[in-house]
C-alpha cells in the first residue's frame, strides 16, 4: 500500500536506502563510511547477489562498480532493468575505466549517472541526493497513478499495465506467475443495510487486510474493481498459491465483520487463482476464474479455487 511523500523529512537517515555493489570489500567500506550517516546502506560483492538484495529489499539507489567476476556491472545493470519490480530504482556506476566507449556502455546498459575513480566525496554525495530527489518525485507521480483513492492499493489501471510486464518476465526465466481474484459475497446487501460510508470503510477493511498478506516486496495487491481485488504473485508456483490464498482467508476471517444477509452472519470472501506454467492467455485465465468464483462463491472456511492454467 502506497504512503504519501514527505519532502521536509528528505534528509532523515531512514528515508532512502542506498545498496552499494563492489567485489573489492574495502570499496565498499570506503563508500559506507561516507554514506552511513544520511542513508541506510546495503551490500552486495556480487551482481547476482546485488539483483537479489534488489528484489527483497527495494533499495532506493544503487552504487554500482564494473568491473566485477562472473556478472560485471553493466550485465548486472541490464538485468535490474530487464525485471520491471526493479526496473525503476536508479544505478549510478562508479569506475576507473574512463574512455569515452565505457560511459556510453554504461548509458547504454540503463545507468542514470557515471563517476570516475577517484571520486569527489561532495560530487558523490551530491548526485546521490539529486538522483534520490527525481526518484521520489517520480514515485509520487506514478503512486497518483496507479492508486485507488479509497483503499491506497494499486488501481486497475496499475494492474492492467504491469500484468503485462510480469507475464513476459515469468515467460522469458520459465518462472511460474500466479494470480488471486477476491470477490466480497453480497457487497450490494451490505451497501444496501449498512450504507455506502460503511461499504467503503469494509472495502478499506479488506484492503488493509489483502495488504498485509503481501509478505514479499514483489507481491502486489490490487483493487480489481468495485467489491472485486487481486493480488498478484511473481515466482510463485502453485503451492505457494494455496498458502496465500489460505493467508487471506484467514485475514478475511479475523475481521469479523457484522453482515446480516450472509449466511453466518459475518462478511465473507470468494476467493479463485491460478498459476501459469506456460505461456496462455491470462486474461482468459482471469475471465474464467471470475465466473467460477460468481458461480461457486466460496466462503473463506472452505478451500479457494486455485487453477492450474
Amino acid at each position: 500500500m502506497l504512503s504519501n511523500y514527505d519532502l521536509s523529512s528528505f534528509n532523515k537517515k531512514t528515508d532512502f536506502t542506498v545498496l552499494i555493489v563492489d567485489d573489492q570489500p574495502t570499496n565498499i567500506q570506503l563508500i559506507y563510511q561516507l554514506l552511513k550517516d544520511e542513508y541506510q546502506i546495503l551490500m552486495a560483492t556480487s551482481g547476482k547477489q546485488a539483483i537479489s538484495v534488489c528484489k527483497e529489499s527495494q533499495p532506493d539507489l544503487v552504487l554500482l562498480d564494473v568491473i566485477m567476476p562472473e556478472i560485471d556491472g553493466l550485465q548486472t545493470c541490464r538485468l535490474l532493468k530487464s525485471d520491471p519490480t526493479i526496473a525503476n530504482i536508479p544505478v549510478i556506476f562508479i569506475t576507473g575505466l574512463t574512455a569515452q566507449e565505457d560511459q556510453d556502455a554504461c548509458w547504454e546498459a540503463g545507468g542514470v549517472d557515471f563517476l570516475k575513480k577517484p571520486f569527489n566525496v561532495n560530487t558523490l554525495k551530491n548526485r546521490i541526493k539529486a538522483h534520490l530527489t527525481l526518484k521520489h518525485q517520480a514515485d509520487l507521480l506514478r503512486s497518483l497513478a496507479y492508486l485507488d483513492g479509497l483503499t491506497g492499493l494499486n488501481n486497475r489501471r496499475y494492474f492492467d499495465q504491469h500484468l503485462k510486464s510480469h507475464l513476459a518476465q515469468a515467460y522469458r526465466k520459465k518462472q511460474p506467475l500466479s494470480l488471486l481474484l477476491i470477490d466480497i459475497d453480497y457487497f450490494k446487501q451490505y451497501n444496501d443495510t449498512f450504507g455506502h460510508l460503511e461499504g467503503d470503510d469494509c472495502l478499506k477493511k479488506v484492503a488493509t487486510a489483502l495488504h498485509q498478506c503481501c509478505r514479499r516486496p514483489t507481491d502486489i495487491a490490487v483493487r480489481y474493481g468495485g467489491e472485486e481485488f487481486a493480488i498478484i504473485l511473481p515466482e510463485t508456483s502453485q503451492e505457494g498459491i494455496w498458502h496465500v490464498a489460505s493467508l487471506v482467508q484467514d485475514q478475511i476471517k479475523a475481521l469479523s465483520i457484522d453482515h446480516p444477509a450472509a449466511e453466518n452472519g459475518f462478511l465473507t470472501i470468494s476467493i479463485g487463482g491460478g498459476s501459469r506454467s506456460r505461456r496462455y492467455s491470462f486474461i482468459g485465465a482471469i475471465n474464467r476464474i471470475s465466473r467460477q468464483n460468481a458461480l461457486s462463491s466460496k466462503r473463506y472456511w472452505t478451500k479457494p479455487n486455485v487453477y492450474h492454467l
